[in-house]
């Protein structure tokens, strides 16, 4: 399979689509972490060992949303693309009696 190279206002838009919908909580985290790394076009085994330092079978279990991954592991997930992992207090619709 053949890369295919993307400028970066490509990578950029996608970017901001990604940011949206964790926003909106519409990824899990295995999916969210596999988008970012497709994005910047790495095997799970390259975006482990030389981005997150991390093993590639503990990328691998966070992509399929296994596994119970360390707040540190997932701080260096997060940290490629400018996140933070924090307690986030779930929105509630407010109905009126």
């Amino acid at each position: 399979m053949r890369k295919v190279r993307r400028n970066n206002k490509d990578i950029q838009a996608e970017r901001e689509v990604l940011y949206a919908e964790l926003e909106r909580g519409a990824l899990t985290l295995g999916q969210a972490t596999r988008r970012m790394r497709k994005m910047i076009g790495l095997t799970q085994a390259e975006y482990a060992t030389k981005i997150l330092k991390i093993f590639p079978r503990v990328l691998m279990d966070i992509e399929n949303d296994r596994g119970n991954p360390t707040l540190e592991t997932l701080e260096k997930v997060a940290r490629p693309f400018n996140l933070k992992i924090s307690f986030v207090r779930e929105k509630r619709e407010i109905t009126e009696a």
